[in-house]
């Protein structure tokens, strides 16, 4: 076994204990002086800490999950992942600070950065088009200024914020209630390789560990503890999302909402955070000066527009159009009213700007960017 692998095993190892939280692992290092220490302890030493109960000390006395750790660490390693304690250097400094931080993390990927700032977008798993343009739109814009992204990789705003924290050239982080080796929702999957690659993608359940229900609750408290700020977009008031954000005042992080349509029931939520005194985020600026954050471009990042507001390869009434269409859908019959077009007219510009991918068509004759 290397010497990395000495180092993780013992770690590893007490995570590996069945019914044996992150508070008590903590009091039995305190305790103990390290991870090897409690292995040697006896069982009437480790009855002394409060939260070990006798099946638990004559379990780690049995030391039966350092076998275990062994397998655990076999897995990781053939899915090309590996294990961050607590006490390693590259361990996020932020997430140190938390109530019940978690011991380890499973990471694939490359290395959490530490001297970039970090923002989390949350929201829902079904959002509007709305929302998932804005999603993408606040991580385009933080990558292109250096800030990391940290999502769920859920379906929805997660994967928007990841997508264009991704497209805009930046460094973004997911964090999964699955094993590292479980792509969840299986979609993703291209999206968790992209991840890997330019990013980082953290958990803290082992390996195998299927999407069940209550671990996104538990993985939220980390998305939180990573960022400085947390953005949520679109949101019903018993969305998850607002669950993070909660957990977000508590680890005294800043909370911004975006706003949405008074007519849409997924920003009832959001609405309801604005209301409460949350910071409302119409764009990527807005959060970064609440925050005292450097607005600086990352160099290879590029706004989402140019030349004056429109891309280069429009013509003049493609212009037109594209100055009336915004976020939210519109129809074609307000386009041609306010352009000035003729139906015909309108309908050849409007397909000609949708095969460019300028723009998009809702159903119902509805167009947005």
């Amino acid at each position: 076994m290397t010497e990395w692998q000495n180092e993780i095993l013992p770690w590893l190892s007490l995570h590996m204990i069945p019914r044996l939280g992150n508070t008590v692992i903590g009091r039995l290092i305190e305790n103990f002086g390290n991870p090897e220490r409690v292995f040697d302890a006896g069982i009437p030493e480790l009855m002394k800490i409060v939260g070990i109960k006798p099946e638990v000390a004559r379990y780690i006395a049995g030391r039966t999950s350092i076998r275990v750790a062994e397998k655990e660490l076999k897995m990781v390693e053939s899915q090309g992942a590996r294990i961050i304690t607590f006490a390693d250097s590259s361990y996020p400094e932020l997430l140190r600070q938390i109530h019940n931080p978690p011991i380890i993390l499973y990471a694939k990927g490359i290395d959490f950065p530490k001297d970039k700032q970090s923002i989390a977008i949350v929201g829902s798993r079904n959002p509007t088009h709305y929302g998932f343009d804005a999603a993408e739109t606040f991580g385009f814009d933080f990558a292109i200024r250096g800030v990391t992204v940290i999502s769920g990789m859920a379906k929805g705003i997660d994967s928007a914020a990841h997508m264009g924290c991704l497209r805009g050239g930046g460094f973004t982080v997911a964090v999964i209630g699955t094993g590292i080796d479980v792509v969840y929702p299986a979609e993703n999957k291209k999206l968790f390789k992209q991840i890997a690659e330019n990013g980082v993608i953290f958990s803290e359940f082992s390996m195998g560990s299927p999407p069940e229900p209550w671990n996104f609750p538990i993985r939220n408290r980390i998305i939180s503890g990573l960022c400085e700020g947390i953005v949520v977009v679109e949101a019903t008031k018993k969305s998850g999302s607002l669950i993070t954000a909660s957990l977000a005042l508590e680890q005294n992080r800043e909370v911004f909402a975006v706003p949405g349509s008074i007519h849409s029931f997924k920003s009832t939520g959001t609405h309801h955070l604005i209301k409460q005194g949350a910071c409302l985020a119409e764009k990527a600026d807005d959060v970064l000066e609440e925050l005292g954050f450097s607005r600086k471009f990352a160099k290879n990042g590029n706004l989402k527009k140019q030349n004056g507001g429109f891309p280069s390869n429009l013509d003049t009434r493609e212009k037109r159009i594209y100055e009336i269409l915004s976020d939210y859908p519109i129809h074609m019959d307000q386009i041609m009213r306010e352009g000035k077009f003729e139906p015909g007219e309108a309908a050849s510009i409007l397909m000609e700007m949708e095969l460019k991918g300028l723009i998009k068509q809702l159903p119902g004759k509805m167009f947005v960017l």
